[in-house]
């Protein structure tokens, strides 16, 4: 394979970041939060929610969701400030 010498490597190590933590919080939350669908589909009572895993599944998507929200944004901040300087530089 080969690689133009004059293509500028951006390493957007922070974006990447950003990016894994926004999947690994809401794809978490999502599965908690079918995990309790199913259960309740089950049959499981509610006194079962209170002991064990359970109270951590369902407090789950609590945190995670507007976790997920506030890193989605923070990541459309990030990228945008770093597009902004690549214009500016591209400019010049």
């Amino acid at each position: 394979m080969v690689v133009a010498k004059d293509t500028p490597v951006t390493d957007n190590r922070l974006e990447r970041i950003l990016a894994f933590m926004v999947a690994a919080a809401i794809g978490l939350s999502i599965i908690c939060f079918l995990a309790v669908i199913i259960a309740t589909a089950v049959g499981t009572t509610p006194e079962a929610f209170s002991q064990g895993v359970w109270p951590t599944v369902i407090v789950l998507p609590a945190i995670g969701l507007p976790l997920g929200l506030v890193l989605v944004i923070t990541l459309i901040i990030v990228s945008a400030v770093r597009r902004g300087r690549e214009a500016r530089d591209a400019g010049k």
